[in-house]
């Protein structure tokens, strides 16, 4: 029995699958202000290509298929400014089929190594304050709260909080 997943960098191969989770945490409705994935294009020019990666299935725990992407995670730049250099803002999603199984847990340390390596010393969040899942697993991967920003956004025309949380780095400083 092969290896229950594997951390692996985001390429356009993956396009299809990462858009479909993508869309999946849209349709739950409190993981992100977008109301629809964007075409692949627009995803990777938006995003870090250093910093993305996506978790595949592996051999005997496939539930579509080995080399499924089960979730991914992706960081992008907050500001130009030269102050801001080392702070990334990131997303992390998971196929609602393969939660529970350390999927983000493993995505968000993947991107903290990669970040630390790039020198960047803050990933940061917004998180819906209903999205608890995600909540713990950021409090678990280091992640803390700095506070919520109240009615940052609508959301199918409702004003939504948003939970900011950061990661600072202990070898970056």
């Amino acid at each position: 029995m092969g290896a229950e997943f594997v951390v692996t960098p985001m390429t356009a191969d993956h396009a299809e699958q990462v858009l479909a989770v993508y869309q999946a945490g849209i349709d739950e409705g409190d993981a992100t202000f977008e109301t629809a994935a964007p075409a692949w294009e627009a995803f990777a020019a938006a995003r870090l290509p250093e910093h993305r990666f996506v978790a595949l299935d592996g051999p005997g725990h496939a539930f579509d298929g080995p080399g499924h992407v089960l979730g991914w995670v992706a960081a992008t730049r907050v500001s130009d400014r030269r102050a801001y250099a080392g702070v990334v803002e990131h997303s992390v999603y998971v196929h609602p089929a393969a939660r529970g199984r350390g999927v983000a847990t493993a995505l968000l340390r993947a991107l903290a190594d990669s970040t630390e390596r790039a020198g960047i010393w803050t990933i940061q969040s917004g998180i819906f304050p209903e999205n608890a899942a995600s909540l713990a697993v950021h409090a678990r991967a280091g992640f803390r709260v700095i506070g919520t920003r109240q009615r940052i956004g609508r959301h199918h025309g409702v004003w939504r909080d948003v939970v900011l949380v950061e990661r600072r780095s202990s070898v970056v400083t």
